[in-house]
């Protein structure tokens, strides 16, 4: 199965010169998603983790299914004012503009070791962002795991030169 056919492509979006893929039909076909998930599981498993940290808005769907799947437990990065206890905040810059990263401070246990995990992985500067957020924290980054990885944009090898060890299921 190829995944990729699953995932058209939306030139111009959010703005003009962004091609945004559409994770819909995907997330809309059981199999596909299934696979999707099986595929992030056995990526998962090449990183020591406790916990998955999901990015919103996607990276919930993913990380969640991963979550049950691999049987660990999830935790919430959400956009600001979403949380209604005490919280962590990281702000950083995207390929379109800028935002804010949350996470509740009595979510996770304290030595967890977090995998994060979201949808796309452009120039990575949202993963950096969770990275720096869940240290802030307290918490040890065990890597970052993304289903589409844009080629072009080199997000993977900015982890890597941020010391940020990361796995795409797919580039395109």
């Amino acid at each position: 199965m190829n995944l990729l056919d699953y995932l058209p492509g939306v030139p111009d979006f959010p703005k003009p010169g962004i091609l945004f893929r559409d994770i819909s039909p995907l997330l809309a076909n059981p199999t596909a998603f299934k696979e999707a998930i099986l595929q992030l599981e056995s990526l998962a498993k090449q990183f020591d983790y406790s916990h998955i940290l999901g990015i919103e808005s996607r990276g919930f769907i993913f990380g969640a299914a991963l979550a049950h799947q691999a049987h660990k437990g999830l935790a919430l990065a959400r956009k600001p004012n979403k949380l209604p206890l005490a919280s962590h905040r990281e702000s950083y810059g995207l390929e379109y503009g800028s935002d804010s990263l949350e996470i509740q401070q009595s979510t996770l246990p304290q030595g967890a070791r977090v995998l994060i995990v979201d949808d796309v992985l452009a120039t990575g500067g949202t993963i950096i962002a969770a990275c720096q957020l869940l240290k802030k924290a307290g918490f040890q980054v065990a890597g970052a795991l993304t289903f589409l990885e844009i080629a072009g944009l080199n997000g993977g090898e900015i982890l890597n030169q941020k010391g940020i060890a990361n796995k795409s299921v797919l580039v395109a």
